[in-house]
């Protein structure tokens, strides 16, 4: 069981502090890759996600992105630090979640994109600033520091 049911389990959906952690994925062009959510339903995000205990984050960056996409990321380059009012999250389930994101960026990427439907409904190689109402909103600040570079 997942650090983050564990704590479910005792504190129900109570407000928690967690980790996080996602990685941008540019191409050439100047598009990035960006995942279509389940949660919030259809909304784009940044491949990423919470940290299990023992983990750094750098592991979560990679862990996560390999599980959600079928990718291995390389080298990381660190973005930034997220925290406060914008990276307060409510869950469909009513968990609530206030979350410290790790963001980095890399070009060090292989394999074959791949979508895991329990956590996504795609991905797609998209430039931000034409979907950028359509961007989970705990994901836009850091795409626009990304961006703004």
């Amino acid at each position: 069981m997942s650090y983050v049911r564990q704590l479910r389990a005792l504190v129900g959906t109570r407000p928690l502090i967690l980790v996080g952690a996602v990685v941008i994925i540019p191409d050439a062009r100047g598009a990035m890759l960006m995942e279509r959510r389940r949660h919030p339903p259809g909304r784009w995000g940044l491949p990423g996600g919470l940290m299990e205990l023992g983990e750094s984050a750098e592991e979560t960056a990679r862990r996560e992105v390999r599980e959600e996409t079928g990718l291995t990321v390389g080298a990381l380059k660190l973005e930034g630090v997220y925290s406060g009012p914008g990276q307060y999250l409510q869950a469909a389930n009513g968990d609530e979640i206030h979350c410290v994101t790790i963001a980095y960026s890399s070009r060090d990427i292989s394999g074959a994109l791949q979508t895991d439907p329990s956590e996504s409904l795609g991905f797609a190689w998209i430039y931000p600033r034409d979907h950028f109402d359509n961007i989970a909103g705990n994901y836009r600040r850091i795409v626009e520091d990304y961006l703004a570079g």
